[in-house]
């Protein structure tokens, strides 16, 4: 499939089948991830596979109560749109879906933020070129799901990807117009 299409079907995926997805899947996207290009050929990002219930189960309570602190200290015009959406703190899919994907990048190599997102960006069209649904979590406090699976201090938690068959029946929110997202010459 062509990657225009690819983006045009992707969508957020916070609802998920209970069917497992092969292991080998997730692998073939990872493949595609590590393809991304980086600073320096750095590579700084690793992907931390997490299959086992008692550890999701325990990465969605840290996160929930991250995000009851997030929650409480929140207001304004983001506060409006977390509740216009019906966001909560409670972060079921985290537990929920068959995979998360733990995406840490390397905070000593170059330009290591924007090349772990560049390969963060393969890797959701990857998983949606294999018919693989999935949202970029990305917690309020990452520490504490650093600490639980005893990341090196000079990694740092990007996004958890839930990872498994789509069942969420949210459409794709709208996109802007090419028009209004692009310029030449100047701003």
């Amino acid at each position: 499939m062509r990657v225009l299409e690819l983006a045009k079907r992707r969508k957020t995926v916070r609802q998920f089948l209970p069917d497992k997805p092969p292991k080998e899947d997730l692998m073939k996207a990872i493949k595609a991830a590590k393809e991304a290009p980086s600073g320096m050929n750095a590579q700084p990002w690793k992907f931390v596979i997490i299959d086992d219930d008692w550890l999701k189960g325990k990465i969605r309570e840290l996160c929930e109560e991250e995000e009851e602190k997030f929650y409480s200290r929140t207001k304004g015009d983001l506060m409006a749109w977390l509740n216009a959406k019906g966001f909560k703190p409670e972060k079921p899919f985290l537990s929920e879906a068959p995979y998360l994907i733990l995406v840490f990048g390397h905070t000593k190599a170059p330009y290591w933020l924007q090349s772990t997102w560049i390969a963060v960006g393969y890797l959701l069209l990857a998983l949606e070129e294999l018919g693989l649904g999935t949202v970029t979590y990305t917690p309020p406090n990452p520490k504490p799901i650093e600490e639980l699976l005893n990341a090196p201090p000079s990694y740092k938690l990007q996004t958890i990807l839930p990872v498994g068959y789509p069942a969420d029946p949210k459409p794709k929110y709208e996109r802007r117009k090419l028009e209004e997202v692009v310029s030449f010459n100047g701003f």
